[in-house]
This record gives structure tokens, sequence and C-alpha cells, in this order.
């Protein structure tokens, strides 16, 4: 099925504004809660910081179209399972008047799912808005307390060993939660996805959703780094203490 043509109207343009916004808030953010100093750290608040906005914001109003927009359909329009178990209504964000539903309509020209209530992708976001916001907000606090030297070093310690725990958690949820996505596209010759159009194919598709690949990976190669780093210390610590033994 071949796809609508991109039109570069006022609705799309404050559409992929809004979607773009977070970037230079979570920015500022950054500027003013976490020490120039450690960019590494910056880095990951403004990452989460994005994450964290783009989940409950953007992805929220996704779950609110959902479940509240649809149509009225007369009689049972499917035999196969219903959205809410409401085989009389259509849900999802092509039924919506607001400018999130029309966000979601602007997105839905690349991938057809986004227009109603997929089931599998309904799913998924309740996991990504309820869990993964919130958890992207939690470690965004331990990075600012964990560069907080006003603190003790326990307290600290404490902070960092949450830190990347829980962005380890995140970074693989959101991994899995791409694959998810986009798995059973790909085992299905991605019959929902605008691959003919340059624009919802690099643009909407590639850009927006590789985000929450390339800088998943990074945030696990860190974490990494860090338990090499605390076990060689706890190793090394190990060794001192039975050579001073022997």
């Amino acid at each position: 099925m071949a796809s609508e043509p991109f039109v570069l109207d006022l609705p799309t343009v404050l559409s992929v504004a809004f979607s773009l916004s977070f970037m230079p808030i979570a920015y500022y953010l950054a500027d003013y809660l976490v020490p120039r100093a450690n960019s590494r750290n910056r880095l990951l608040f403004i990452w989460h910081a994005y994450d964290a906005l783009t989940h409950l914001f953007i992805e929220g109003s996704f779950l609110y179209e959902c479940f509240f927009s649809y149509t009225t359909v007369a009689g049972i329009h499917s035999t196969d399972p219903s959205f809410l178990n409401r085989p009389d209504r259509i849900y999802g964000p092509a039924y919506g008047t607001g400018p999130s539903a029309r966000l979601w309509q602007e997105y839905a020209k690349a991938d057809r799912r986004w227009a109603g209530a997929d089931i599998t992708v309904v799913s998924l976001e309740l996991l990504t808005v309820f869990l993964g916001g919130p958890a992207a907000i939690y470690i965004c606090y331990l990075i600012v307390k964990s560069a907080n030297n006003k603190i003790g070093a326990q307290a600290r310690g404490k902070a960092k060993s949450l830190l990347w725990f829980v962005s380890t958690i995140l970074a693989t949820a959101e991994l899995y939660g791409g694959f998810m996505t986009f798995a059973p596209e790909w085992l299905t010759g991605s019959s929902q996805l605008a691959t003919d159009n340059p624009v919802y194919l690099w643009f909407y598709l590639f850009f927006f959703n590789t985000l929450w690949v390339f800088v998943p990976i990074w945030v696990l190669v860190e974490a990494k780094k860090e338990l090499q780093a605390a076990f060689t210390i706890k190793e090394e610590r190990s060794e001192r203490t039975e050579r001073k033994r022997h």
C-alpha cells in the first residue's frame, strides 16, 4: 500500500516542533541542575530528562487517545478480540480531534498502527508511560544527588549504585520495547510502515526511534564500565588484605 504524500502544513510543523521541544528543555534542566565539570553526568541527565518528558507527555497522549477517542459503528465490526471489549467501537488517535490526536495522526502516516489502538502497541506503551517515564525521572534525581558534594560519601555511593542499577534496567527495557514494536513488522514485510516515503522512513521512523536504540546501548556500555571499575577496586582491596595477612 502506497503511503500518502508528505505535506509540510502548519499542523505538521507544530506536531514535529512539539516532539522536538523536549530536547532544549532537557538541556536547560541539565544546565541548571548538573555541574558542567561532569560531561557524562550531564549527557545522562539530558537523555533521561528527554526520555521522561517524551514518555509521559507524548506517549502518554497516545494512551489517552487510545482509551478516550473512538467512533461508534453499527453492529459488531470484527470477530477478533476487541479493544476494551467494545466490539461496537473503534478506538485510537484517528478518531480524536485535539492537538495530541493530530500529532499521532501525523506519525501514523509513517506507521499506521499508531492511528488506532493496536493491542500490542498499547500494552508496550502502558509499561513505557507508567514505569519507564517515572524511572527516567528517578534516574535524573539520582544523577543530581550523586553529584551533590554536600552529602556524605556513603549517600553519594548509594545514589550512584542505584543510578546504574535503574538505568541498566531502563535501557534494557527501551531496547526490548523497540524490538517488540518493530519485529512484528519486519517479520511480515513492514506492511504497516511507510517505507516508500523518505521523510516518513528516515525522519519519523528511523530518527525518532533509533534514538531509543543508540543511546540505551551507550548507557549499558557506561554501566558495564562502572561495574568493572567497582569490582576491580574490590578485588584489589581483597588482594591487599590477603597480602597483609601473609
